[in-house]
């Protein structure tokens, strides 16, 4: 499939959160892909800021965000509780819309959105992890059948829906019903860097809430998830991830895998990173390889741009291509539902001590992403 645009993707932000800075940070570093139309806020303050340091547009209303320099999409990026709303606003008006995670803040409103708007087919969800370059080249593993067929994946990294995410993207899970068992504790824990990245003058464990839980998704296929509070900043905490197959298993940047009835073998996961000691071909990540062989090529490169970052910038792309007709769903509406279902499940199996089963909801047969489909340049 060619996806080469013949113009940059155009797309409008609703909100001025920190995640909203995500995606106005990587339009300025590629402004021959991305353009930004406008940016709204309920804080004039706030948007004009914002607008002002990106060099884009404020807009006064969610309708003129939505028309002004008619962007292919609205990006939606505001608290969960006005989310719902402000994208069914959107839909309405006949603009797609990428929304953050996650869609609305418990069942009964995610139930309530996907009535409104789920056979519009005009909703996808900024749920970008499997868009990680690590993520990327882990799947390409997977599909190509390194490890067998993929049975358990564990997830030491991101927390509740976005974890969950992960692990159904590497399983293909699908949305059925899973059985959801969690313990919470709290642990103490020093915790140097706040959220934001500032360091903290408190030498002193903090207690810090530590969630273990065990997704069953049937078939063969579970989850583990072991996350601990502030882990995203807390430099003390490494980040794990382990997919298991009938095969071999891939653990963080290592990979073991029978190659023939007699070889076992093990390989490492090589990142290559440009601008270090003597290469002088600027800074950025390059791509992913494994056996001599890439498993993933950034295809934003030469751009200085962190794997956050990529992540982003080609869930946004592909966001466009969708809109245009010239790619599949980047991450539909209903895995986003599916995904916080069981992120919800997990907080309410620890808090009630006890399995918690998930139902099959009325999104449970949408359409789902294809994470196989290329952007233009990679790999």
């Amino acid at each position: 499939m060619d996806t080469t645009m013949d113009r940059p993707a155009s797309f409008a932000i609703v909100g001025t959160g920190w995640r909203s800075e995500f995606f106005l940070r990587v339009a300025a570093e590629l402004p021959e892909r991305f353009a930004v139309t406008g940016v709204h806020s309920r804080s004039a303050a706030k948007r004009e800021e914002l607008a002002h340091r990106f060099g884009t547009v404020a807009v006064g209303s969610v309708e003129e965000a939505a028309k002004h320099g008619n962007p292919d999409f609205v990006i939606v990026a505001v608290p969960w509780p006005a989310a719902p709303e402000i994208t069914q606003q959107i839909v309405e008006l006949g603009v797609a819309v990428l929304e953050e995670t996650p869609p609305a803040p418990d069942l009964p409103a995610m139930r309530d959105l996907w009535s409104r708007v789920g056979d519009r087919n005009l909703v996808q969800i900024a749920e970008q992890n499997m868009y990680m370059p690590a993520h990327r080249a882990r799947l390409r593993m997977v599909k190509e059948g390194l490890v067998g067929e993929p049975t358990s994946v564990q997830v030491s990294s991101n927390h509740l829906y976005h974890a969950v995410s992960i692990m159904r993207g590497l399983l293909e899970a699908g949305r059925g019903p899973t059985t959801v068992i969690a313990h919470t504790a709290s642990t103490p824990l020093v915790d140097p860097i706040t959220f934001g990245g500032a360091f903290s003058d408190n030498p002193d464990p903090v207690p810090c809430a530590a969630t273990l839980a065990i997704l069953d998704f049937g078939g063969g296929r579970t989850g583990l998830y072991d996350f601990t509070e502030n882990q995203w900043w807390n430099p003390l905490r490494r980040r794990r991830l382990t997919v298991r197959g009938t095969g071999g298993e891939i653990v963080d940047d290592r990979v073991v895998f029978l190659d023939d009835p007699r070889t076992i073998v093990e390989s490492v996961v090589t990142r290559r990173q440009t601008g270090m000691d003597m290469n002088l071909e600027g800074f950025f990540h390059d791509s992913i390889a494994v056996n001599g062989r890439a498993m993933y090529r950034n295809p934003y490169r030469p751009a200085r741009l962190s794997d956050e970052d990529i992540a982003a910038v080609t869930i946004v792309e592909r966001m466009s291509m969708w809109v245009r007709g010239e790619g599949p769903p980047p991450y539909p509406l209903a895995d986003g539902l599916q995904d916080h279902l069981l992120g919800l499940a997990i907080e309410e199996s620890a808090r009630l001590g006890r399995p918690v089963v998930t139902t099959t909801e009325p999104w449970a047969d949408a359409v789902g992403p294809d994470f196989e489909a290329k952007v233009s340049g990679e790999t």
